[in-house]
């Protein structure tokens, strides 16, 4: 029998704001929703029902989302604007003032067009042959669109490889692949189904969300065939096709609006963005207490400011395996005193948690009793899964009980005892088989159609238990695995990479990829986790790296038993320490930069292409980035480099931050980069404020005091930035405790004036501020 290659649909209702079209053939709807003048969304229902009728993800500015997860069409969280429909027996066209869709009711094909100065142009189109999966494949999801050999593709999250990627093959199925290839590993840890398609010729930028968490694949342009021509496609083993379209123009327009669609990043204390201490080799070894009481001395006696540390999991061994809400009192004696040492050391503590439970776990019988763990297929057993060297189960976060069990152990075990946040680490929920049962807060489901959302309540689950714990206190968290929304709870990194230099190049890419897809507060694992010792040159350039990243932890499982610490190598420990100073004198800067993309929706790091788009040479491959939209970091990547070339952007000029020389933009420079050297390099214009306490005092713990370094523009201009300030720890700022401090500056042929005006609560205010400027022509300062 052959394959009906086409089916005619017809639309049949329009209600508030969806169009729904249908195939009598497939017993089939289509609905498209109008949901804001620049998204729209297209489900597909056969017999009239979805596989997962909620999502959590989807969660438009929100905080918060409802635990049990919100009905796909609720739609109230949306502004819902006007639109025009214009029908002809073939096509019905559906358009707000920013995007438009044409539906070809012969197999329900698309064509869609974004608006350039006033001017509708196509931006995306269904494949003319098979674009859907009708049911006569197989039974899995599938969207397929034409590609053009044009375009970029940027987004999909935490991936390996360059930015583009356009002719790539990718699978999106969270694994721990502990030591990964970054240039080539694939899959990673998290599951973000989104990217944004750019065409360098129209100079427009589109983004697809498809909100599926089943394994998918991202065919990018290896597959070619005769019979279709260039394609490419989403593929889905299970779930809905149930996809946003997001209007341009512009890449950043797209990110930030993917940011907003899936919440807002979460405003951790100031202290998440300080360096952070780590190493799995502490407490995997005997008398961990006194090891980590020993990091605090060496803190003190190289003189390296520490803000928190990351308690690695062996603080739950019993013999050689790992138990969640277990502690080791052989390694502990004395959990309290512990706490208490760190923090009268001004030193946060974060610990590690899973959600696998070993089958001979205290308190695995008890959470068995209790129902608490994803089933098997056929039967109410826990479904046992590989986990480390033992076979364990995994919690289940679609189960309140479960979810109060949990936040009880965390209170009791852990933040009663001291610790201020949790690490939500191996929560992949690698679970293989594809029928294993979650409770589904009542409506029971397939945990191939939830895994990434078990990581996501289980974030939310922590982060509960934090607040709760602590009502006026800012939560900090970290996860290593996610999906979109995970930026509203957590901090996070790109897990156990391989100590190489290449890692050092594709972490970069990848963080970008990350930023790009609205997940801004990251970080790598800072040295190399997994695999030999750094090598002090390249122990040095991770650190020049790292301190330009949010989370600035320095982590290490080195094959040699050796612990990455800033002190590790005495003969490169000034260089080290220059770029650890650096990154505390810049913290208010950074601090910033998080409270933006809590308030605004805007990336911390980014690529240089998204402020400079109209710069076609800012897409060209290169190893720099932007943070935030002052300084252009272009840190050395490459061993036994002595001086690094580097690609301004056409638009201003740049002051190289190491010799206060600047450059004009539009043209490739080369700066020297001796082993103590990262370039660095400013907008002309800028305004960065920064603590002017260049000796901390580890007594008095005296970190902070606020002045502005002002890199004078080369022309006739006024900047100014608005700086925030609070306590850094507490909701205070939300009810008016806080205080904003803005420095304009205007510059003329002769002279530099510089106005300060302070506004909110005193307390946060200061009676002078340093001002130091930079100035290439040594015009006069007026004050």
């Amino acid at each position: 029998m052959g394959i009906k290659l086409n089916y005619l649909f017809k639309k049949i209702e329009e209600k508030q704001n969806i169009i729904t079209f249908i195939s009598e053939q497939l017993n089939l709807e289509v609905k498209i929703s109008i949901l804001e003048k620049d998204i729209f969304k297209v489900t597909f229902l056969k017999d009239g029902k979805l596989r997962l009728g909620k999502t959590w993800t989807v969660t438009p500015g929100m905080e918060d989302f409802l635990t049990e997860g919100r009905d796909r069409f609720d739609h109230s969280v949306f502004e819902l604007p006007k639109y025009e429909v214009l029908e002809t027996t073939e096509n019905v066209t559906i358009l707000t003032n920013l995007l438009k869709v044409t539906v070809d009711l012969n197999g329900m094909k698309m064509t869609w067009f974004g608006k350039i100065n006033n001017s509708w142009i196509k931006i995306a189109q269904d494949r003319k042959t098979q674009a859907y999966n009708f049911g006569y494949w197989d039974k899995h999801i599938y969207h397929y669109l034409e590609r053009d050999l044009k375009e970029q593709y940027f987004g999909f999250g935490e991936k390996s490889g360059k930015v583009n990627k356009h002719f790539r093959r990718m699978r999106m199925k969270n694994l721990d692949p502990m030591g990964y290839d970054a240039e080539y590993s694939d899959p990673l840890y998290k599951h973000i189904p989104f990217y944004i398609t750019r065409n360098p010729e129209t100079e427009y930028s589109f983004g697809l969300f498809y909100d599926n968490f089943s394994t998918v694949t991202f065919e990018m342009g290896t597959e070619l065939d005769n019979y279709h021509g260039l394609y490419r496609y989403f593929e889905a083993k299970d779930g809905d096709l149930d996809y946003y379209v997001i209007a341009g123009p512009q890449v950043k327009d797209v990110t930030e609006r993917f940011s907003w669609l899936t919440g807002k990043t979460i405003f951790s204390p100031k202290w998440s963005i300080g360096y952070s201490g780590s190493t799995m080799t502490y407490t995997d070894l005997p008398e961990s207490q006194k090891l980590l009481n020993n990091f605090l001395d060496d803190c003190k006696k190289y003189e390296i400011p520490c803000d928190s540390f990351q308690l690695s999991s062996g603080y739950t061994s019993i013999g050689d395996k790992r138990y969640v809400f277990n502690w080791n009192n052989e390694k502990f004696p004395n959990v309290k005193e512990f706490t208490n040492n760190y923090h009268a050391n001004g030193v946060r503590l974060c610990a590690n948690i899973k959600p696998a439970f070993l089958h001979d776990h205290p308190k695995f019988n008890e959470m068995k009793e209790k129902a608490l763990f994803v089933k098997e297929r056929v039967s109410d057993e826990p479904e046992l899964v590989q986990f480390w060297d033992d076979n364990g189960a995994y919690i289940d976060f679609t189960n309140q009980e479960a979810i109060n069990w949990w936040k009880e152990n965390l209170k009791k075990k852990l933040l009663e005892l001291g610790i201020d946040s949790t690490w939500n680490d191996n929560n992949e929920y690698e679970i293989w088989d594809p029928k294993a049962r979650c409770n589904g807060f009542g409506e029971e489901l397939d945990i191939e159609l939830i895994r990434p959302i078990q990581t996501l309540l289980m974030m939310k689950s922590s982060f509960e238990a934090q607040k709760e714990f602590d009502e006026n206190k800012r939560p900090y968290l970290i996860s290593r695995a996610g999906c979109p929304g995970m930026q509203k709870y957590v901090q996070t990194w790109s897990g156990d990479n391989r100590t190489e230099w290449k890692t050092l190049r594709y972490n970069n890419y990848m963080a970008i990829s990350l930023s790009l897809s609205g997940v801004y507060n990251l970080g790598h694992d800072v040295g190399g986790f997994s695999g030999p010792a750094p090598s002090p040159e390249l122990f040095v350039r991770w650190i020049q790296n790292g301190i330009f990243y949010p989370r600035f932890t320095i982590h290490s499982w080195n094959d040699d038993k050796t612990v990455n610490v800033p002190w590790m190598y005495k003969e490169v420990l000034p260089e080290i320490k220059k770029a650890m100073d650096f990154r505390r004198k810049i913290t208010p800067y950074m601090y910033n930069l998080l409270y933006r993309a809590h308030i605004d929706g805007t990336p911390i790091m980014k690529p240089t292409f998204y402020n400079y788009e109209a710069d076609k040479n800012t897409f060209n491959e290169n190893d720099e980035f932007l943070l935030g939209d002052n300084m252009l970091v272009a840190t050395v990547i490459t061993e036994g480099e002595k001086s690094r070339k580097v690609y301004l952007p056409e638009g201003n000029s740049w002051y190289d931050y190491n010799t206060n020389k600047i450059y004009e933009g539009g043209q490739t420079i080369e700066v020297e980069a001796g082993l103590g050297t990262f370039p660095l390099f400013i907008k002309e214009g800028a305004i960065i404020p920064i603590n002017t306490i260049n000796d901390y005092n580890f007594e008095t713990k005296d970190e902070d005091r606020r002045g502005f370094i002002v890199y004078a523009s080369e022309k006739t201009d006024k900047t100014k930035f608005i700086s925030f300030e609070d306590d850094g720890l507490t909701q205070n700022y939300k009810s008016g405790k806080c205080a904003k401090i803005t420095v304009e500056v205007e510059t003329s042929e002769e002279i530099v004036s510089i106005n300060i005006q302070k506004d909110g609560d005193i307390k946060f205010i200061q009676d002078k501020y340093e001002i130091i400027v930079i100035d290439s022509k040594n015009r006069k300062i007026i004050k």
